[in-house]
């Protein structure tokens, strides 16, 4: 290789070199340990990075062989010196580089980030980042002009992988930090020292995102400590989870990426991925972890919402994190964030199941007081009509029909289903109904329990109904349960209102019938009146039996509790009214006609009005009208 022209030259610009960094090689100097360069003075801080290329320079050359052993022992001094020298230089640079990233660094006020209200929140359209990208990249350019011994690095914000109107990228850093990291990493990489640069850059930036963490209320919770809290603690945690997700991976890591572009990406290639995984890869394991402990944790019914609160979250979040985490280092957070959502999915339709199992299973036999509503049934119909409100991500979820008895398998601990009536429903709507059978077969059995058949059928009566308002009540719920089987719920519990009647009133009725009554061969005037006395003590006597009881029976929604009352009105009043017409006169003839004929038909009519009420009346109370 030829001599440079002027050796004198470059030997005063390398002396020069060499003197301004020993000049702040901070272990020889207590005034080069209290000051940074890039805080000082800009026009000092070009010189230093002037010297470092110059030195950067020497130590090329001094690599070079010569044909001389003379001339080869003196390379060797010289390359030595130089070794020397950029070793002083690169351990400053280091320290430059970690004392710009400290003084930058710090959490994001994601204050405002939590309202969807908030300009700095809201998702930007297209068109604005467009005019967001070509204002940055104006601001890039007249920054790295006024670096001289800077190369110029077009800004990275056109990249490809934004390419999710959800991300809102934040600045990190101001420009001049930017170009001052990008400058000294640029030095640093092609001095050998990329390995202490990424961790460096990693150890400082990860602080700060820590800090961003605490801010966001992210705690380090492993998965075993997360499955060690109490459920009521975990859903709290949840919703904060699902927020602060958001914010992580469309703002926080989003524009961590984007300043290791700013920094790095002129620098090599992939330098600046290597750079966000070392910073991001360990807090994004943490975010992730957590979704990952309530995926895998034990199942039970009331987790089912939160979960499925969780799996909508993620998967609005995956094309966002496909974005962010786009090369093939950060493949295991991709992979991570789809097998946690698969594993949600999983849960969710395992909860659903075991639900159905659970409530086919619920083993309480004593029976609820007064026939009202079981609890059972209050907790089965509020959990599907929540399961409506996730219609749409449940029809995704929900791929196969329920697994149901036969009815040709002779079990009787099963209900069976006839899915040939349910034609054209989806399996959640499938899933749906077969929950609602399976209630009512539970509430067949709990039924049982009652010793007063009438009471058996309220019961029975009561729940269904409540079912039927509950479907009613959810416009979701009604469409996918749909009318034909709404109308037979109705059937059911009209059918059931039907026979609590036939158990109670027909033997009342019976007495007020004419047979047994009159005199043989004597149809046309003679009665026997002590058949006639018994026959009114025998209907006072249930009467009051009837009233004292089933005042303290309950039906809860006041318009069944009013039809059944004018229903049963319809059938007793006419009834009396017309044997006391037809008998009275026979009674009232004897002696102490009060004690046979003891209430009047009003007094019957203001009786039924105490039925269901759900609480106890005496007989005598029966008798107001008198």
């Amino acid at each position: 290789m030829e001599l440079p022209e002027n050796p004198n030259k470059d030997n005063n610009g390398y002396e020069s070199a060499e003197k301004l960094i020993l000049r702040w090689d901070s272990t020889a100097s207590e005034e080069a340990r209290e000051k940074m360069i890039f805080e000082t003075d800009r026009h000092e801080a070009d010189l230093y990075l002037q010297a470092v290329d110059e030195i950067q320079r020497s130590l090329s050359n001094a690599s070079i062989s010569n044909n001389t052993n003379a001339a080869a022992a003196a390379a060797v001094d010289d390359q030595s010196k130089v070794n020397s020298t950029i070793q002083i230089a690169m351990a400053r640079l280091e320290d430059e580089f970690r004392n710009i990233l400290m003084t930058h660094s710090s959490a994001l006020e994601t204050d405002s980030l939590f309202d969807p209200s908030s300009s700095s929140f809201s998702a930007p359209s297209h068109h604005e980042l467009e005019e967001d990208d070509s204002v940055s990249n104006e601001d890039s350019s007249h920054n790295d002009l006024l670096r001289l011994p800077l190369q110029h690095c077009e800004s990275s914000d056109s990249s490809t992988y934004r390419s999710t109107s959800s991300i809102r990228e934040v600045d990190l850093m101001p420009a001049e930090a930017v170009c001052d990291l990008q400058a000294i990493a640029m030095r640093m990489i092609s001095s050998g020292y990329l390995r202490e640069c990424i961790q460096v850059y990693g150890s400082v930036r990860k602080s700060a995102i820590d800090s961003s963490f605490r801010k966001l209320g992210i705690e380090k919770l492993s998965i075993g400590d997360v499955q060690r809290l109490e459920w009521e603690a975990l859903e709290s945690k949840i919703r904060r989870w699902i927020r602060a997700a958001k914010v992580c991976i469309r703002i926080l890591f989003a524009s961590e990426k984007k300043l290791c572009e700013q920094i790095f990406e002129c620098v090599g290639t992939d330098i600046d991925d290597a750079c966000f995984m070392e910073t991001v890869k360990g807090p994004a394991i943490q975010l992730f972890n957590f979704a990952e402990a309530i995926s895998i944790s034990r199942r039970s019914p009331e987790k089912l919402f939160k979960i499925l609160d969780l799996h909508d979250a993620l998967m609005d979040l995956l094309p966002d994190i496909e974005a962010v985490f786009d090369s093939k280092s950060s493949d295991s957070i991709r992979v991570q964030a789809a097998e946690i959502l698969s594993r949600l999915a999983e849960a969710a339709r395992g909860i659903l199941s075991e639900f159905e199992g659970a409530i086919l299973r619920e083993p309480s036999r004593v029976p609820v007081p007064g026939g009202t509503i079981h609890p059972l049934t209050r907790y089965v119909m509020n959990y599907i009509s929540l399961i409506s409100d996730y219609k749409q991500t449940l029809i995704e979820l929900i791929m196969s029909r329920p697994s149901t008895g036969s009815r040709y398998s002779g079990d009787q601990s099963t209900p069976d289903m006839d899915f040939a009536e349910l034609e054209g429903k989806t399996p959640l709507a499938l899933h749906l109904i077969w929950i609602i059978v399976v209630l009512q077969f539970n509430l067949e059995g709990k039924s049982k329990h009652y010793r007063d058949a009438s009471l058996a059928h309220l019961f029975i009566m009561n729940n269904v109904h409540y079912i039927v308002q509950k479907v009613k009540g959810s416009p979701e719920l009604r469409e996918m349960i749909g009318d034909d089987y709404l109308r037979k719920l109705t059937g059911k519990f009209r059918q059931a209102a039907t026979s609590y009647q036939r158990a109670t009133w027909v033997s009342v009725l019976y007495c007020l019938r004419d047979e047994g009554l009159h005199v043989s061969g004597s149809f046309s005037s003679g009665v026997s009146k002590s058949a006639l006395r018994e026959r009114f003590k025998t209907f006072n006597a249930m009467l009051e039996e009837v009233h004292r009881t089933q005042a303290t029976w309950l039906i809860p929604d006041t318009q069944l509790r009013e039809e059944l009352r004018i229903s049963i009105s319809e059938k007793l009043i006419p009834a009396y009214r017309s044997f006391l017409g037809r008998f009275r006169s026979h009674i009232e003839s004897g002696k102490h006609p009060e004690n046979y004929i003891k209430y009047s038909v009003e007094d019957l009519e203001t009786a039924v009005l105490d039925f269901f009420e759900g609480f106890p009346v005496s007989h005598q109370h029966m008798r107001r009208s008198q």
